[in-house]
This record gives structure tokens, C-alpha cells and sequence, in this order.
């Protein structure tokens, strides 16, 4: 039986699923092409997350947003960078401060 499945995936997944027996057909594209799909795959680990709440999920989300800042040709050092500058400029969500409205 053939799944389609058309979404990006972690690099040893090929060689997980030939382990297991099977066949999988896999194509390598473009940074350009890539960055679209690992941008689809964000807003999937986002809802994987959602639904299960698993600290694998969050792991997953940390994984594709490392990427995509890569492709976008920001190092992780640089993302951690702009964290902290946007905690000492605006707060970080220490708080759980939640916005009713404003005048």
C-alpha cells in the first residue's frame, strides 16, 4: 500500500523507514523550495504540539525554526541574540500577562 505523504522531513527518516522494510521515495530540493516546505512543517510540529502537548513537540518546533532561521541565513546564535534583545527591550512571558484592551 502506498501513503503520499509530500512534506518535509528530518534527514535520517529515509534510512528509519528502509530499517523497518520498506520503500520510501524521497527527492532533495532546493534551499528555496525547502524553505516553503519546512515553513509548512512549522505549522504542522505547531499543531502536533497543540494536540499532545509533548516536550517532543516543542523539541520538533525548536528544529524547524533553527532551520528556516539557517535558510534565512540567520545562525541560531544570532536568533538567541535577537531573543534576548526583544526580553530586555519588551519582557519575555514570565508574567502570563494577557491583554484585554487599551484606551
Amino acid at each position: 500500500m502506498v501513503k503520499k505523504f509530500d512534506k518535509a522531513i528530518r534527514d535520517k527518516v529515509p534510512e528509519i523507514i528502509c530499517a523497518k522494510g520498506q520503500n520510501c521515495k524521497v527527492v532533495t530540493l532546493s534551499d528555496a523550495d525547502f524553505l516553503v516546505e519546512i515553513e509548512k512543517k512549522l505549522q504542522e510540529e505547531v499543531e502536533e504540539y497543540k494536540q499532545s502537548k509533548s516536550p517532543e513537540e516543542l523539541a520538533d518546533i525548536i528544529e524547524v525554526i533553527y532551520r528556516i532561521a539557517e535558510l534565512r541565513g540567520i545562525k541560531k546564535e544570532e536568533l538567541e541574540r535577537l531573543r534576548k534583545e526583544k526580553e530586555v527591550n519588551r519582557g519575555a512571558f514570565s508574567k502570563n500577562l494577557f491583554l484585554i484592551e487599551t484606551g
